[in-house]
């Protein structure tokens, strides 16, 4: 059985720790981002952030910690957030006369500063970005998965009325989805959360949802209309061209570095990492095999690929260290590294070098005159066949054809016997949270959102049979 299959947490932490991703630190579910993992952080946050701008949204940043009073204004917010909230009490030796929240988020200090900044029509709409960290004091954790202390994104806007809010809200989930399937190469379900599984004070709230090579899903986005709801909490009020003072409509969406983790857990595979070419710290690695340091024409002939390859923008490295290749190409194996070129002394005799897709078993043999032209064209290839990949995995586990509890019961003690993956499956909601909560206890499968463009239509609730409202997914989460 394989490591994958057998103990997949197991798997997850080995492949991240031998790619040298991150570390642990004193400090319970805080981790340090290594180099490398940083680096797929900063293509991913690059991609978001430009897009981000040419949609008209400028970066800021807001103070971490946030007055107990600011969560107080919010009733839904803070009775969502509270379990979570590490507090600041004392500095400089002395007792603070009100306690300081590590931000979990920021849409109240951000209303607070609202209400300042926005004084008429003319000021809307606020289009406003930032990066930062947060804090949510988590109970489980696993390294970028779910950490008490995380990397991210969160953009803050305020409209002038709901139907622009909404458009903000919905452009902004499709940006996501369009960044995660062709930049990532993982296929998401896009749809409205239920009651239950929205943000804490939003209308609102969509998601795109990503399946786990373990079949488990990870919310890799989400968006939220907040309404007026913030804006009545922190009086966000403007003066509109009728000369009256209305409140502003919000809205929040944000991404995080669980974005990282969803990437290993979504490509990588039995040797370990398997990264897309576009957030690869290294594209190509160049390696030397044989005896090439009897042959100094085999490091001249790569250093020269090297140059044209760095000419194009391929991020490419070449490993010249005393090293053996078998060593070597395993290290860069578990990097995750896309495209590995060796070169010796028989390939420079028949001109050629031989090209390894790090997710393809085969080697192919390349002309030297063709190398760079071909490389180029294999990146490429090599991110749409990760995303048919995943998307094949996908849609392998995701049912269709399961409309009850007991189906599912069914389904889950098939999985437990012949040893296959659960997935998700597409079902029936009434609507009623009281079914929701019950499918949760007697499965662990929480509704993951109510896709935009189902499969298939349902029409029974599975929980109660009823007349269903919703076709919803279902499936175990992080």
């Amino acid at each position: 059985m394989s490591q994958q299959t057998n103990d997949f947490s197991k798997w997850y932490i080995d492949t991240i720790q031998k790619a040298d991703l991150m570390d642990y630190t004193p400090v319970r579910g805080c981790i340090a981002f290594k180099p490398d993992g940083y680096e797929i952080w900063e293509h991913i946050q690059g991609e978001m952030d430009r897009r981000f701008k040419e949609t008209g949204h400028r970066n800021a940043y807001f103070p971490m910690l946030i007055p107990e009073s600011f969560f107080q204004k919010e009733k839904d917010h803070i009775e969502g957030f509270s379990p979570e909230l590490p507090w600041v009490t004392e500095a400089a030796g002395e007792q603070l006369e009100e306690r300081l929240a590590l931000r979990p988020t920021s849409e109240t200090m951000i209303g607070h500063l609202y209400s300042d900044w926005i004084k008429s029509y003319r000021d809307l709409p606020v289009l406003i970005n930032q990066w930062a960290n947060v804090f949510r004091w988590e109970k489980k954790t696993l390294p970028f998965i779910r950490t008490s202390e995380f990397l991210w994104q969160e953009g803050h806007t305020a409209h002038i009325d709901e139907e622009d809010a909404r458009k903000e809200t919905m452009q902004m989930l499709n940006i996501y989805k369009e960044v995660v399937e062709n930049f990532l190469a993982i296929p998401v379900y896009d749809g409205q959360k239920t009651p239950s599984e929205r943000f804490a004070g939003a209308v609102d709230t969509y998601s795109i949802e990503a399946m786990m090579k373990d079949g488990k899903a990870v919310q890799a986005g989400t968006s939220h209309y907040l309404g007026t709801k913030f804006a009545e909490a922190f009086d966000i009020k403007f003066l509109s061209k009728e000369n009256k003072h209305e409140y502003v409509h919000t809205t929040s969406w944000g991404t995080s570095t669980r974005l990282i983790g969803s990437v290993i857990m979504v490509h990588g595979d039995e040797q370990g990492l398997v990264l897309p070419p576009t957030i690869a710290p290294t594209q190509v690695v160049l390696i030397p095999v044989g005896p090439w340091k009897k042959n100094p024409a085999i490091i001249e002939k790569l250093d020269e690929i090297y140059a044209s390859l760095k000419a194009k923008g391929i991020r490419v490295r070449l490993d010249d260290s005393d090293q053996s290749p078998g060593y070597k190409f395993n290290e860069w194996e578990l990097k995750g590294v896309p495209v590995r070129i060796e070169l010796g002394p028989r390939d420079l005799e028949n001109n050629q070098v031989l090209l390894k897709a790090r997710d393809e078993a085969d080697k192919q043999s390349v002309e030297l005159g063709s190398v760079v032209e071909k490389i180029e064209n294999e990146l490429k290839v090599m991110q749409t066949r990760l995303f048919e990949k995943a998307k094949a995995f996908r849609d392998a586990n995701s049912h269709t054809h399961i409309d009850s509890l007991d189906q599912l019961k069914q389904h889950l003690a098939d999985s437990e016997k012949n040893d296959t993956l659960p997935g998700w499956i597409l079902a029936g909601w009434c609507g009623d949270d009281a079914c929701e909560s019950n499918v949760k206890d007697e499965t662990k499968f929480t509704t993951r959102n109510i896709p935009f463009n189902p499969p298939t239509e349902k029409h029974t609730c599975v929980n109660c049979g009823k007349d269903a409202k919703h076709t919803v997914w279902f499936g175990r989460s992080y």
